[in-house]
């Protein structure tokens, strides 16, 4: 462990002891919920809990749901948020989630706001005009502060702000933060206009060295079955006959990896050493999942489920910086 793993983890181990009750939506397997509630180890780094407790999480798609009742708690349900009766959800006080980004990111259909899945942050502005939580931390990708000029963005925070709170826009970077892999998330985070101050945007970490994806994984290479699960599971796709398209990349090692996509047409990045695409638990690895978080899928599932993630590493920083603002209160 180098000097700034060490640092890394003497923050960590920093454990809240107040208790704040969360609601999450559009949960997926659960990345953005285990940053949360901490209480986990990856790579010999220890999580601690951070004071959350997870009242009520919900998500539409099953084979997700049945993956975090599987690792995180069954607290989950099933349920089609276009249908959900904010005033069903128990009373908490943050919210999170990371509404679809599927049309506003850059590599999907960019339809924003104009589609029926591009209006689903408007669940967050209902819960949040039923229970009032103190702080709302929505999640999504870059591209959506890019959208038309900036207006996209502008229309949500204009519309959750309309239900009396303010919010803030952070833009992360997931290596400034320890984790080893090129990703780019936006949190929004917003805190109730009758309280005062706001949370601090966590400050970088790892700004003097980048976890590479050979750190992560490297231990890796000599498995080829369940010792450590998923680590057998992987698409024996060939390169596309024509061009290099998005997957069929050779990852380098000695540098953070590419972004880990929720694709189900297998075109996961090849290892940089083994003739090989990457394994489900090498994608793990590098979405910050520990070994013991097991995806009981399919591959193309599973995959799914750990690109569409928030990774936990990363959601930790978000939900300690959100647990001293809480703290002040």
């Amino acid at each position: 462990m180098n000097v700034l793993d060490t640092i890394s983890t003497e923050k960590y181990n920093q454990a809240i002891t107040d208790t704040w009750s969360v609601c999450s939506l559009f949960a997926g397997c659960g990345g953005l919920d285990l940053g949360f509630c901490g209480g986990f180890q990856y790579k010999g780094i220890e999580f601690e809990k951070l004071g959350y407790s997870i009242r009520a999480a919900y998500e539409i798609d099953p084979l997700a749901v049945d993956t975090y009742k599987r690792n995180i708690g069954d607290h989950i349900f099933e349920q089609d948020l276009t249908q959900l009766n904010p005033s069903d959800v128990p009373k908490h006080d943050v919210l999170i989630g990371g509404f679809p980004c599927q049309d506003f990111s850059s590599c999907g259909p960019k339809k924003g706001l104009s589609s029926p899945r591009g209006q689903l942050y408007k669940v967050f502005f209902g819960v949040m005009k039923e229970h009032k939580p103190k702080v709302v931390v929505a999640e999504n990708v870059p591209n959506i502060t890019r959208m038309q000029g900036g207006e996209v963005i502008r229309t949500i925070l204009a519309d959750l702000e309309s239900v009396g709170y303010r919010f803030q826009t952070w833009v992360l970077f997931a290596p400034d933060y320890g984790v080893p892999q090129n990703r780019t998330r936006v949190f929004l985070v917003g805190v109730r206009e009758d309280l005062p101050g706001a949370p601090i945007q966590p400050a970088p970490t790892h700004l003097l060295g980048y976890r590479t994806i050979d750190w992560a994984i490297s231990d890796l290479e000599d498995i080829d079955d369940e010792s450590i699960a998923n680590q057998s599971q992987y698409f024996k796709a060939s390169r596309a006959k024509r061009g290099n398209g998005q997957g069929d990349e050779v990852s380098r090692a000695g540098e953070p990896s590419y972004t880990v996509r929720a694709n189900a047409k297998s075109r996961v990045q090849f290892h940089y050493k083994l003739p090989r695409r990457l394994t489900i638990r090498e994608c793990a690895r590098l979405q910050t999942f520990p070994d013991d978080f097991i995806f009981p899928h399919s591959a193309t599932t599973n995959i799914m489920q750990i690109g569409n993630a928030v990774p936990p590493m990363l959601s930790h920083h978000v939900a300690r910086s959100v647990a001293e603002y809480l703290k002040t209160l």
